[in-house]
């Protein structure tokens, strides 16, 4: 290279780095703006700290310019979120992208102490909302963010649309998935919509509400029409809600990639979660392949609905190390018990060990068609997978219908309608359905239900 071009590049690079600084500034001038239009730039502009919103904010619109425009976190960025809105009313992001630079940001991070909220503990998100009502996030696109892809909190009338998320979220010192990458409203946010939106390689949870043990609960939810592929947690969690509906969502590989699987915290993935307090709620038509976890979980669910929704595995048992029942009930939170579910005409395929696992009462499980269960083979395992959870009940993991003594507090199974349900795998004609000991079976309601083993392969 010439002299006089290594001269010209070394005056360049200064006048370079001054422009993308004059951008950033002007775009920040915009942003003091309290209504109206704010329009992106178009192209790239890179920031090293948040944009925020004018926390008295209404009617503000921010969108992306015709052509593309993409915010894009330095390598030097600090702070809460690319774009944060710290309050505001009838506020709308739409139609632009987002890049994290999660490959320059990201830092090994745990989970928050109990009694802080993910708001107040995590940076480097991509867009993050505070005490918002009438909030809009719409045809966003959102990549490579460190921590949060949507951080929501504390707030109303939020409505999530056509997001796409890709590639995002942080790892703890041990290099386990912390639950971060996908969208996580919580702190008593009432009033909310996440639809139509796409979520690949997120390494923990896709979409989910949580709230401190402390907070209000988080309520009147829609979930629904949207697709999660490949997370190493959860692809949906109701935490501590009431009124929340999970509707006709799919996903596919939950529970990968095995490594990131945060075993230490007992973060066994899901397709569809349970936690805290939630009632009121219903899972419905949701259809999810290739879990490395279980189907649905119910820890903390009551008074609800589950029906009619399809998860479906299709390779040996030894493939799948976090394998599970297919759906389980739980009552980890001290505020509920595990009463008055409904579960109707499901379909489980394929799970490693059985069917549904029951505790609590007043139940209704119903036209369930749960096939190739139990594809461990337990008690026989002829891969030494291991069959047995808990040394005084050693028929837990090979029963079709399991009813149980309790889970982390005692309920045992008691008035439950079990009826017109097909039970078929390894061992379900003769531990189809099966009481723990001590619980009483004369109290449950039995009837017309199938138990196959399954047929025998044609060894031509």
């Amino acid at each position: 290279m010439g002299v006089f071009i290594r001269i010209a590049i070394l005056l360049y690079l200064p006048i370079v780095a001054c422009r993308a600084a004059d951008s950033e500034s002007a775009l920040r001038e915009q942003f003091t703006r309290r209504t109206g239009e704010i329009v992106l730039p178009r192209g790239v502009t890179t920031l090293r700290q948040p944009l925020v919103v004018a926390g008295d904010a209404h009617d503000l619109v921010i969108r992306g310019a015709p052509g593309g425009s993409t915010l894009r976190a330095s390598s030097r960025f600090q702070g809460k979120a690319l774009i944060h809105v710290p309050g505001g009313t009838r506020v709308t992001l739409r139609d632009f992208a987002i890049d994290g630079n999660r490959l320059a940001l990201e830092k090994p991070i745990g989970f928050p102490p109990s009694d802080v909220p993910f708001v107040k503990f995590y940076d480097a998100n991509g867009i993050v909302a505070e005490n918002a009502r009438e909030l809009a996030i719409e045809n966003v696109q959102l990549r490579q963010i460190a921590n949060y892809a949507v951080l929501i909190a504390a707030s109303r009338q939020v409505r999530l649309l056509r997001l796409r998320i890709a590639d995002s979220g942080s790892r703890n010192a041990k290099g386990r998935n912390n639950a971060s990458g996908g969208i996580l409203l919580e702190e008593g946010t009432e009033d909310f919509q996440v639809l139509n939106s796409k979520l690949e390689r997120v390494r923990g949870n896709g979409i989910w509400t949580h709230s401190l043990y402390t907070s209000p609960r988080n309520k009147d939810g829609l979930i629904a029409e949207n697709e999660i592929r490949v997370t190493a947690r959860d692809a949906i969690q109701v935490g501590h809600a009431t009124n929340v509906r999970v509707d006709r969502n799919t996903g596919r590989q939950i529970g990968y990639p095995s490594a990131e699987v945060d075993v230490e915290n007992q973060g066994w993935p899901v397709a569809i979660d349970t936690a805290g307090n939630v009632d009121r709620s219903v899972y419905v038509m949701n259809e999810f392949e290739e879990l490395n976890g279980k189907c649905i979980d119910l820890d903390g669910f009551h008074h609800g609905e589950v029906r009619r929704n399809r998860c479906v595995n299709t390779r040996p048992a030894i493939e799948y190390p976090y394998g599970h029942f297919g759906i389980v009930m739980n009552n980890t939170n001290p505020d509920m018990r595990s009463e008055e579910i409904v579960i109707i005409d499901n379909e489980l395929e394929g799970m490693k060990y059985g069917g549904i696992f029951v505790i609590g009462r007043r139940h209704r499980i119903e036209k369930n068609r749960m096939r190739y269960l139990n594809s461990a083979e337990c008690p026989e395992s002829p891969r030494r997978i291991p069959c047995v959870f808990k040394v005084d009940e050693p028929d837990m993991l090979q029963s079709g219908i399991y009813v149980g003594r309790g889970a982390e507090r005692p309920d045992p199974g008691a008035e439950n309608k079990i009826v017109d349900n097909l039970i078929m795998g390894h061992g379900m004609k003769d531990r189809c359905i099966v009481f723990a000991p001590g619980v009483a079976r004369e109290t449950h309601q039995l009837e017309r239900n199938i138990c196959l083993n399954p047929p025998v392969k044609n060894s031509k």
